[in-house]
């Protein structure tokens, strides 16, 4: 039974705090619309998907009329593409896009490809495509898992994904090389996370499912301001019970969503995923501890302990939390990461750093238009380690902003915000990129 207090304290988190539920995302198995030709499947995942998500907009909207909660994105996450798709997987990219426009959904994730231990043909086929894919569809995002603990890490797609990432650039040049925001290349990939662009839905999940992705970094902040000057201890303390406030809330968006759709509650991500409007950054959050900017001296600490402290509260709020849960890094959605960039405090280093304490990774940087294909390969290939080593998901989501160099920015608008173009180490690593194979699991993925 909610007491008087606690509704009054969710009311005020929505108005002056930018809580919001930044997602519902309705997760579709397609693995039984395949058939004989990618047309014929392609029109069979349209049918699907517009027969299935009818009602998630609607339903998205009503609940966010009736219980006062701001939700940000209806979106979708299917079955990895390349598991359905043969030579031709652009026919099932335009298929979906114009399902996703069809139902009313923001964005729709899934066209990708689980490599982590090699890949097959229909896989490579559908790297080769995503450049074209990305730069001719609206709302289409896709991800390729290229490493995990278990396996190890796929260097033969890791090189090629460099590659793809600098094409998708080129290929959106006009659009400030958008077309990047919507891969994601990960490491130890989860198969129930809400956030675009890495949603997918698993092979190990329902027919259908709804997850819902919650986030309060304002909340957060607005809480340690009442603990200014105390020990760490006062402020994870404030962290955890926050957090636990965010994520009863989100409980109960998900609940409700799944009932009137008819079909099984997932998981609450409880992640702190910011935007770039004030008072709703991670970075800030980090401000609040007593840093003067996100990448000062400490700061890998402060987001650790920050990373912990939201798992802790959200597992008390919620039986079922999955997803990526943590708080995210992105830097052109977060204004303080922004603002930190732009000073010179944040690189891409000291961000590589700080991903091996938080959720995801070097998420929506961009980087000098004249970046290699293999130096982008190495970007991934580091993050990946950190994901394999740590046994923990991370990823790379960089767009090279060709044309432009360090000191420079692009601009996508919305919540993917602006980026200040960060300088990328220029020493050469094409040997290491060429070897190939793959780079074997640690020790400690031997567990059996």
């Amino acid at each position: 039974m909610l007491e008087a207090n606690e509704i009054l304290q969710t009311i005020h988190m929505i108005q002056e705090q930018h809580f919001d539920i930044r997602t519902i995302t309705m997760g579709i198995n397609l693995l039984d619309c395949h058939r004989n030709t990618d047309a014929e499947t392609a029109e069979c995942v349209y049918e699907k998907i517009v027969c299935v998500a009818g009602k998630l907009n609607q339903t998205g909207n009503d609940l966010e009329s009736e219980l006062g909660v701001p939700i940000v994105n209806k979106r979708l996450s299917v079955t990895p593409v390349s598991m359905i798709s043969g030579s031709d997987p652009a026919k099932i990219a335009d298929a979906l896009d114009r399902a996703a426009g069809e139902v009313g959904v923001n964005l729709i994730g899934g066209y990708g490809a689980l490599m982590h231990k090699g890949g097959t043909n229909a896989e490579y086929t559908l790297l080769e495509s995503m450049p074209e894919v990305f730069a001719n569809t609206k709302r289409l995002c896709g991800s390729v898992n290229v490493g995990s603990t278990r396996s190890g890490i796929n260097m033969d797609a890791v090189r090629k994904l460099g590659a793809i990432i600098r094409r998708t650039a080129e290929l959106t040049v006009a659009e400030d090389c958008f077309g990047c925001a919507k891969l994601v290349v990960f490491a130890n990939a989860v198969e129930d996370n809400p956030f675009m662009a890495g949603a997918f839905h698993g092979p190990g999940e329902p027919e259908c499912v709804v997850n819902v992705g919650v986030s309060g970094p304002g909340v957060v902040q607005r809480a340690l301001e009442a603990v200014r000057g105390q020990p760490f201890d006062v402020v994870a303390e404030t962290i955890k019970r926050t957090a636990f406030k965010i994520t009863r809330v989100g409980e109960l968006v998900a609940q409700e969503a799944a009932k009137r759709l008819g079909v099984p509650f997932g998981i609450v991500d409880l992640s702190l995923a910011p935007t770039p409007a004030r008072g709703d950054s991670v970075a800030y959050i980090l401000k609040e501890m007593g840093l003067e900017m996100a990448g000062a001296p400490g700061t890998t600490a402060a987001l650790a302990m920050l990373n912990d402290m939201v798992k802790k509260g959200g597992v008390m709020a919620s039986s079922h939390v999955g997803g990526l849960s943590g708080a995210f890094i992105p830097v052109s959605e977060d204004i303080g990461m922004i603002e930190a960039a732009e000073a010179g405090c944040l690189t891409i280093e000291k961000l590589e750093a700080m991903t091996c304490v938080c959720s995801v990774g070097l998420d929506m940087i961009a980087i000098p238009g004249d970046t290699s294909a293999n130096a982008i390969a190495g970007i991934i290939a580091d993050e990946a380690a950190i994901g394999m080593v740590n046994n923990k998901t991370t990823a790379v989501r960089v767009i090279p902003a060709i044309g432009k160099k360090a000191g420079e920015s692009v601009n996508f608008g919305g919540l993917f915000g602006y980026a200040p173009i960060m300088k990328v180490n220029p020493f050469g690593n094409d040997a290491f990129i060429e070897r190939g194979g793959r780079i074997p699991a640690p020790l400690h993925s031997l567990r059996n």
